[in-house]
């Protein structure tokens, strides 16, 4: 598995994973730090002008700072690529001296056992998005 920075050509697959409008992922690639995680094999220089194929992604983590907190904004993907992602905020607060800290909705098993495996623990209830309950979970200064 090979993790880079998303490029703007990435919009549309990580809206694939994401189930989410790709100018949306487009935006997100622009205002927060977002890395990717591709197989191997489909692994190309992120400064190629090439379309990003949806299948070649395996997952995504976006990230930014707020306070003294690193907040994990979305992540997606497979359950081993969101665990691998999920070092990435976890490097960047371990550097800062921050804790970090996701959500993720009741129904996400996959990117939960993901969260657990990374060092996450559950840390309470979180805000309702679109009607689905979230849990906390939070890594204490990483």
């Amino acid at each position: 598995m090979h993790v880079r920075d998303a490029v703007e050509a990435d919009a549309e697959a990580l809206a694939a994973i994401a189930d989410a409008p790709s100018d949306a992922m487009q935006g997100l690639v622009h205002d927060r730090t977002v890395r990717v995680a591709a197989d191997e094999e489909a692994a190309t220089d992120p400064n190629e002008d090439v379309d990003a194929d949806p299948d070649d992604l395996l997952g995504f983590v976006s990230f930014d700072v707020r306070g003294d907190t690193v907040h994990v904004t979305q992540f997606g993907g497979t359950r081993e690529a969101a665990e691998q992602l999920l070092a990435e905020p976890l490097r960047f607060a371990a550097n800062e001296g921050m804790a970090v800290e996701l959500l993720v909705t009741e129904d996400e098993n996959d990117l939960r056992d993901a969260a657990e495996s990374a060092g996450f623990a559950e840390s309470g209830p979180g805000p309702r998005f679109e009607g689905r309950a979230t849990t906390r979970y939070r890594v204490e200064e990483a």
